[in-house]
């Protein structure tokens, strides 16, 4: 069995500090097996890690379309922010990529989705994520999991690590998988095992913001 975590960030994504060589020392002392790397609309950290790390690492993107956030993984070709859900998922299909979509219920962030809206794209994804490390109301995680069950829709979990010690607080035990295929063969048997973090883990993207502004651009050395 595969140790998987599905959602996270390293110093591409402006509301993270953690450099790729970091991330990949945290994702191996914690003794996972794969890491999807999926920095906010840019795949330029994930790329940087998988040259360090090519069997953990697989290249994803959460992208911002214009209704809510996709999460992806097996990633080759970077999408851009601000298109359509649509578009933008018509877009990985065409590259192959696993998708999923980023904590589809949490009202307190930009990333949420209308539960309609949601509907429409569900007949062309693979997943939801149905437990985020970061939602800071667990009804989030729950509501996202009831959906799952009733639209028979597989689920992925992630800690959405924005800081290294968070990366594999929330992880997929699956079977064995090469490449995006496999993965969707395997997905719906995988066992989840997820831990929340409080809310004032919030405070370290935030303090990453604010010094990446400060610093008038993006670090991705490694």
């Amino acid at each position: 069995m595969l140790k998987v975590e599905f959602h996270s960030h390293t110093n591409a994504s402006k509301d993270s500090l953690t450099r790729p060589a970091d991330l990949i020392a945290a994702a191996r002392r914690k003794g996972l097996d794969r890491l999807v790397i999926t920095d906010h609309n840019t795949v330029s950290g994930a790329r940087a890690a998988q040259a360090l790390d090519p069997e953990l690492v697989i290249v994803g993107e959460e992208i911002m379309t214009t209704q809510g956030e996709i999460l992806a993984a097996f990633v080759t070709e970077e999408i851009p922010r601000g298109l359509n859900p649509m578009e933008t998922i018509q877009r990985l299909r065409d590259q192959g990529a696993f998708i999923s979509v980023s904590h589809p219920f949490d009202r307190l962030r930009s990333g949420g989705w209308r539960e309609n809206d949601l509907i429409a794209i569900i007949p062309l994804v693979d997943a939801i994520e149905v437990y985020n490390s970061r939602c800071m109301n667990p009804g989030f995680n729950r509501d996202a999991h009831r959906f799952a069950e009733r639209h028979n829709i597989a689920g992925t979990v992630g800690s959405d690590a924005h800081a290294a010690f968070e990366v594999g607080r929330s992880f997929m035990r699956l079977e064995q998988f090469e490449g995006p295929d496999e993965l969707r063969n395997v997905i719906r048997q995988g066992v989840q095992q997820v831990k929340w973090s409080p809310p004032w883990i919030h405070f370290t993207s935030r303090y990453a913001s604010i010094r990446n502004r400060i610093k008038g651009g993006l670090d991705t050395e490694k």
